[in-house]
């Protein structure tokens, strides 16, 4: 297949907000792809590359070669092409990939050009995330959709549920189960602003289950006999940062077991550390610094998937393995009094906040719903930074001041920008991080930098407000930054939607 007809869809599916019409656009495309191209073509439908790292950026791709009048570039050619400059490494490396990416941009349209530089800087903005390609693939393979979704929560992986479903169809997708050493998307909470409005969500007229939610880093822990891997909520492999997490899953009474918890740096006086303290323990192997797991679900044991089971099933089985000690603490309560307190405990205990849950609820992996709402004293957003301003004053030579933005649709959508809440530590990173991700000039000239829209942060507020000045409508009041959320992506920032749900009022 043509790069061209790519390119030709993602441009169909980037120019309507239709989901119907996005999900044909992308379903020709599959419909019409050999057997031997399906996974590069589902990968680029997503807007995405099959390489994790190429060494390309937006400076060595900000001059274009002269355009190709006519299309040739097949997508076997293009993956190839991108597969050899991506193992490029020592002296001449630096060359070597220059020349490399012109030829491969010489042989390319206009249009093949630009959307090579968009897919290769992460600015692919059409609106294509895995739900609308997981719809696509399901009207391309003539299957149901759930049955898609499922096997991509089981695989991690829609790109390769696609190239599955297109050439072996619905009898190999029902095959993919949960493997034990292969990770599964992680179930996420919904939000709400109270312990009592998370009840009724969760569990309506019913005992929740309320979960400590402790500020760590997510994990997912899977252990089959002697071997012990781990993985984040981004699916990325950290086994040998914590020996201490194999040690603790390797001492338990199983063979077989898949666990989600947190991974939690604890003070001498047994209190929470700062998740950035937390998050620079794992970013390295070992240490004096130890992290402690907790454990609040079991997706596996011993032979059996509990993925279908009932949560309260889930948490009997999880308590009958797991010590107290690397526990998650929580209450099974219908009482919003004792909820109540229970946060208080939690926030007294230097934890975020509670997790309400439906003990009812099956594991819906890489889901967000109502079975699992989250509740924290303090509204938080994770937005996406789109540009950056110098500092001033003791903040003169940093990259300081950051512009936020929700989703919305296809678009990212300004609401202010702060520069409160950060340390001499995340200034130092961010410039550094910043740098990286500019797509406008940082010599100085331009007291704004703009940036590739990747790097989410999470923001603490005092609420939201309405505001003419925003083309949102609203914009924050008194943000500052939390922390920097690198477990997670543009595609998972809080849309305008759930800004403006914190209005107050009219």
């Amino acid at each position: 297949m043509r790069l061209a007809r790519v390119v030709r869809a993602s441009g169909e599916a980037a120019a309507t907000r239709s989901r119907k019409a996005k999900v044909q656009a992308l379903a020709a495309v599959l419909g019409e792809v050999e057997p031997a191209e399906t996974e590069v073509a589902a990968a680029y439908l997503s807007g995405r590359l099959l390489q994790r790292r190429t060494g390309l950026g937006w400076r060595s791709l900000a001059v274009l070669p002269p355009p190709a009048d006519e299309p040739s570039l097949e997508l076997r050619e293009v993956h190839e092409a991108l597969e050899r400059i991506s193992v490029l490494a020592g002296p001449g490396s630096q060359a070597a990939r220059a020349a490399a990416v012109e030829s491969l941009l010489r042989r390319a349209t206009a249009a093949e050009q630009e959307w090579l530089r968009a897919v290769l800087t992460g600015q692919v903005r059409q609106g294509a995330l895995d739900a609308v390609l997981q719809e696509a693939v399901a009207q391309a393979a003539g299957i149901p959709v759930t049955l898609v979704r499922r096997a991509a929560m089981l695989s991690g992986s829609t790109v390769e549920v696609a190239t599955v479903a297109l050439r072996e169809g619905a009898d190999a997708l029902d095959r993919i189960g949960l493997t034990v050493g292969r990770p599964v998307l992680p179930m996420l909470a919904s939000s709400a602003p109270a312990v009592a409005a998370a009840m009724t969500k969760a569990a309506p007229g019913r005992a929740a289950g309320i979960d400590t939610k402790l500020d760590g880093i997510r994990i997912q822990v899977h252990r089959r006999g002697d071997d012990v891997r781990i993985w984040t909520r981004s699916l990325d492999e950290i086994t040998a940062r914590l020996p201490e997490v194999v040690e603790a899953v390797g001492s338990l009474a199983a063979d077989d077991l898949v666990l989600d918890g947190e991974a939690l740096l604890l003070g001498p006086d047994g209190r929470p550390r700062a998740f950035q303290e937390t998050a620079s323990r794992v970013a390295t192997a070992g240490g004096d610094l130890q992290v402690t797991p907790y454990f609040f679900d079991v997706l596996h044991a011993d032979g059996h998937d509990l993925l279908d089971s009932p949560a309260s099933r889930r948490w009997q089985v999880l308590a009958d393995l797991v010590p107290e000690r690397h526990l998650a603490p929580r209450l099974v309560t219908d009482s919003e009094e004792e909820a109540a307190a229970f946060l208080a405990a939690a926030l007294q205990a230097g934890h975020e906040g509670v997790v309400v849950k439906d003990p009812e609820a099956t594991y819906a992996a890489g889901r967000r719903g109502a079975s699992w709402v989250k509740v924290k004293p303090v509204h938080t957003l994770d937005l996406v930074v789109v540009a950056v301003e110098w500092g001033s004053g003791r903040r003169k030579g940093r990259l300081s001041n950051i512009h936020l933005a929700a989703r919305d649709g296809d678009s990212l959508v300004l609401l202010g920008k702060t520069f409160k809440g950060m340390t001499d530590e995340m200034l130092a990173w961010q410039t550094e991080r910043f740098t990286e991700l500019a797509t406008s000039p940082v010599d100085g000239s331009s007291y704004v930098v703009s940036l590739r829209p990747e790097q989410v942060v999470e923001v603490a507020l005092d609420g939201v407000q309405r505001s003419p000045r925003y083309p949102g409508g609203v914009a924050l009041r008194f943000a500052r930054v939390v922390r920097y959320r690198d477990d997670k992506g543009p595609e998972e920032a809080d849309t305008l939607e759930t800004v403006r749900a914190l209005l107050p009022p009219s």
